[in-house]
């Protein structure tokens, strides 16, 4: 069975009005539409809007995530990881006097870049992105710096859970597989034209395409429960397809 899964929009302080080209413009700050309607789904993927950057952060085991860039301001950056092995007591007085920013490894970001997060990885999303995120199944979130934002810390959670080295977050920008993981594989395809395929979960990121001749445009997610069987994908346009 093919669905079409349902979009939740989830305001947040560090969000955007707007959501285009993929949804109508909002009257308030949004960060992320989730996607929902199926239960159990497999994985769980977002599209977010940073108007603001998002705090420092890491997630523990069962919340391997990417990211995959659909638009960014210049300067956008993404952070993944630490320039340079530290201390958990490092890291912990770096989270309180927010020198933790200049210990991470900041990356700059383009549309079509792939960032991995593994669980573990500290890490944090600049301002002036739309992004797409594929991921385990878990919302977790241990926050170590905040801008002086007045939400919760959670240092010695997020210090505990922690890699306190380089990763190597940026993944090289092509079509085919993005991510290969114990977790999830995702592959990026161009289609034009049909393309038959295989895959749990359907993200279009551009274009107007048919799946499996259902009517489907950018800004779907679509989630299909049969194992091991070929789709087809009919039109002009990009998916990223995660299983």
């Amino acid at each position: 069975m093919l669905t079409r899964l349902t979009p939740r929009l989830v305001p947040k302080v560090w969000g955007s009005t707007h959501l285009g080209p993929w949804y109508p413009d909002a009257g308030e700050k949004i960060g992320e539409v989730w996607f929902e309607g199926v239960a159990n789904l497999p994985l769980l993927i977002k599209f977010l809007y940073t108007t603001e950057p998002l705090s420092v952060q890491v997630h523990p085991e069962g919340k391997t995530e990417m990211w995959h860039i659909l638009a960014a301001e210049p300067g956008a950056k993404i952070a993944a990881g630490f320039r340079q092995p530290i201390t958990e007591q490092r890291l912990r007085e770096s989270a309180l006097s927010g020198e933790i920013e200049e210990l991470l490894e900041w990356h700059e970001a383009r549309p079509g870049d792939t960032f991995f997060i593994p669980a573990g990885t500290v890490h944090a999303i600049g301002a002036g992105l739309a992004l797409c995120e594929i991921q385990q199944w878990s919302d977790v979130t241990y926050r170590l710096f905040d801008y002086g934002r007045p939400r919760e810390l959670h240092l010695d959670a997020g210090v505990r859970v922690s890699r306190l080295g380089p990763h190597p977050a940026r993944q090289s920008a092509r079509e085919g597989v993005l991510v290969s993981c114990p977790f999830f594989t995702t592959h990026k395809l161009r289609v034009a034209g049909t393309v038959p395929f295989k895959a749990k979960m359907i993200a279009l990121l551009d274009g107007n395409l048919e799946i499996d001749g259902r009517s489907a445009q950018a800004g779907e997610v679509w989630y299909s429960d049969a194992d091991n069987v070929a789709l087809e994908l009919r039109g002009d346009g990009t998916v990223l397809l995660a299983s």
